[in-house]
């Protein structure tokens, strides 16, 4: 058993959390931003849903914390080398034009809580989530849009996620951006069926 499961609480991510809790650092900006001003809004215009992870013997801290939304992966839009690879586990006459994924929004894991595991641990309960049979929809795959930068590629990597383009080219066309311009993320996936395999 691992320490979220030993030593936390799962919950949604709500207003009154978000007032009664400390401060959540995670070491970047941008998550930090978005946790405590925009997520909440996010979920009354149903764009998206917080949890978090509180600590049980301080429920006022939160160890990690996540949004998610519906998604899909346009396979119909994609370099065709890519939408092999995508779609090589689905049985042929189950392919799609586009598949039913969940997309991790955001992530992020307290900074006094880095170096434990927790991370993975994290993005290992997000899979299973998906995987139950109390799941009330379909859902292939696990996207997200990671910040283009090494330490978080690193992690989704880590945790088995793979690009969804093979270059960033590629990505820059899909999205409509000019060749010059800088990808600031890059998409990346998880096939579930990996999982419901090994069950």
């Amino acid at each position: 058993m691992g320490f979220l499961e030993t030593h936390c609480t799962f919950k949604h991510f709500s207003p009154e959390l978000l007032i009664s809790c400390n401060t959540f650092d995670c070491g970047h900006n941008d998550l930090n931003d978005f946790f405590t001003k925009d997520c909440i809004n996010y979920s009354k215009e149903l764009l998206g849903k917080t949890y978090c992870f509180t600590l049980d013997e301080n429920p006022n801290t939160i160890v990690c914390i996540f949004t998610i939304s519906n998604d899909s992966i346009k396979a119909s839009l994609l370099p065709n080398a890519r939408k092999k690879k995508v779609s090589k586990c689905i049985p042929h006459e189950k392919h799609m034009r586009n598949y039913p994924a969940v997309l991790i929004g955001r992530l992020g894991v307290n900074n006094e809580f880095k170096g434990k595991g927790i991370g993975r641990e994290l993005i290992d309960f997000i899979k299973s989530w998906f995987i139950d049979e109390q799941n009330k929809t379909g859902c292939r795959f696990i996207v997200v849009d990671s910040y283009n930068e090494e330490s978080p590629i690193i992690f989704y990597k880590k945790n088995d996620f793979n690009f969804l383009f093979g270059d960033e080219a590629d990505e820059k066309k899909y999205m409509g951006m000019e060749e010059k311009a800088s990808l600031k993320t890059r998409l990346m996936y998880f096939d579930l069926i990996l999982l419901r395999k090994q069950n």
